[in-house]
């Protein structure tokens, strides 16, 4: 029975790692046929990650939109009353509803006035007219709406890895519950004999209570498997953006073609995460940029048009001012200076993060193409090891029947080709990951 407690052990970390387990009767749940093309189509459409990139990149576009306020006018209107004896404000009231007389000019009255009240109506305006350093920065903006483009795009890659792991999984999930399911009805088959022949006095109890230990191993993982097809669909579910608690059943997909295992293979410098951080870095560059040309001086033009009047509803007087300003910041305590140099670090930063993320893909690509050799020899190993397996339980089961081996003979065989079926497929889910992997790392940017 070592050998049963060892595959049985293996089995449920197998499950653990790749799915988990919770208990749960399928049958009690609804279920819905999926092929991989509808997971991968669903997961595009529906899936929360992608929204939420979608977003970043609208948010980024918003940003950009702002930009445009260095092209554009601005407008204030206002509507202001005012009450005061200040004497040099209430003469310039007077003066700006163009009602002074010649008692105005009283010294009494112009150290001394009475409140005075003044209501104005003002329309104020202010046009950019030639502002370098914003020009830059608008195109450092840009630059950030191509990142998160990529980012996005980076984003619709991973899910669709994401998605094909999971539906591989909840194939193997099936897979392994098909051999359970077989070794489950060989276990039974076992003990039925076990059980005719310890009634007529041929065998001992303790080969019985192997069989019966043997039979309820079996039952318990098959019913983990049954399990695990349960959480698979429900994590596929997440992925498409589908409420949890349908079953899904695959039909029998074509095995998909396995990648050639050319160790010489490079990852593309144009992969979208690659060309979100360049863009970044473009970005970085453009931001440098808008601070250097803040040195330069600024032209913008500006003027006001006012109604005043000493009534509320009044609107006796008009007056305009328009002018264009040369505004240069000369000095301001190298606060400038500072920024530049820390906007260069961080561009730097992001060069060299560039150039470890590259290096790291590469390393993962030469991984996984020996990964995926290993799983190619470890299936072919184990298509033979399962056929000699076949072949030694039949002769040990016509051998036990014939009482020439015990009971723990024919269980031991029986786990061995049940490990060997489930290693078979643990190896192909393996080869398949694998497979979909390299395509991620090897993606090219779509224009």
């Amino acid at each position: 029975m070592n050998g049963t407690k060892h595959f049985l052990n293996l089995l449920a970390l197998a499950f653990i790692s790749n799915i988990g387990a919770v208990s749960a009767a399928r049958a009690q749940q609804n279920t819905k046929s999926l092929s991989l093309s509808q997971a991968i189509t669903a997961t595009l459409t529906n899936n929360s990650n992608i929204q939420l990139a979608k977003l970043d990149g609208n948010i980024a576009m918003a940003n950009y939109r702002q930009t445009e306020a260095i092209f554009l006018p601005q407008a204030d209107l206002s509507y202001t009353a005012m009450s005061t004896n200040n004497p040099l404000s209430a003469f310039g009231f007077k003066l700006q509803q163009r009602s002074i007389t010649q008692n105005d000019f009283n010294p009494a009255l112009l150290n001394h006035p009475s409140a005075t009240a003044d209501y104005m109506a003002q329309l104020e305006l202010k046009q950019p007219l030639l502002n370098i350093d914003m020009l830059y920065m608008r195109k450092g903006a840009e630059m950030q709406t191509e990142v998160y483009r990529y980012k996005t795009q980076r984003t619709k890659e991973y899910m669709t890895f994401e998605t094909t792991k999971s539906f591989l999984q909840l194939q193997l999930a099936y897979q392994a519950e098909k051999v359970l399911a077989e070794a489950s009805h060989t276990a039974t088959l076992v003990y039925t004999f076990t059980d005719n022949h310890f009634k007529q006095g041929l065998i001992q109890k303790s080969d019985l209570l192997n069989a019966q230990v043997h039979v309820t191993a079996v039952e318990s993982n098959l019913a983990k498997a049954r399990s695990s097809i349960r959480n698979a669909s429900d994590y596929l579910s997440l992925l498409m953006g589908q409420p949890a608690g349908t079953i899904y059943f695959i039909n029998d997909e074509p095995k998909p073609t396995l990648p050639a295992t050319d160790s010489t293979q490079k990852v593309f410098a144009n992969r979208s995460d690659f060309m979100a951080m360049q863009k970044a870095i473009e970005a970085s560059g453009m931001m440098i940029k808008s601070s250097q040309m803040s040195y330069l001086p600024k032209l913008n033009a500006f003027g006001n048009f006012q109604y005043n009047d000493n009534r509320l509803t009044g609107f006796g007087a008009n007056a305009y001012l328009i002018g264009i300003q040369l505004s240069w910041n000369i000095f301001n305590g190298n606060k400038t200076k500072h920024v530049i140099a820390t906007q260069k670090l961080e561009r730097d930063k992001l060069i060299v993060q560039l150039a470890q993320q590259k290096d790291q893909s590469q390393l993962e690509l030469h991984k996984a193409y020996r990964d995926l050799s290993e799983a190619r020899f470890e299936m072919a190993q184990d298509q033979v090891a399962i056929e000699q397996a076949a072949e030694a339980l039949r002769i040990l089961q016509n051998r036990y029947q014939q009482g020439l081996v015990n009971t723990t003979d024919v269980l031991t065989a029986d786990t061995q080709l049940s490990q060997l079926k489930f290693s078979l497929a643990q190896a192909q889910f393996t080869a398949n990951v694998t497979s979909a992997y390299i395509q991620l790392l090897t993606a090219t940017t779509i224009q």
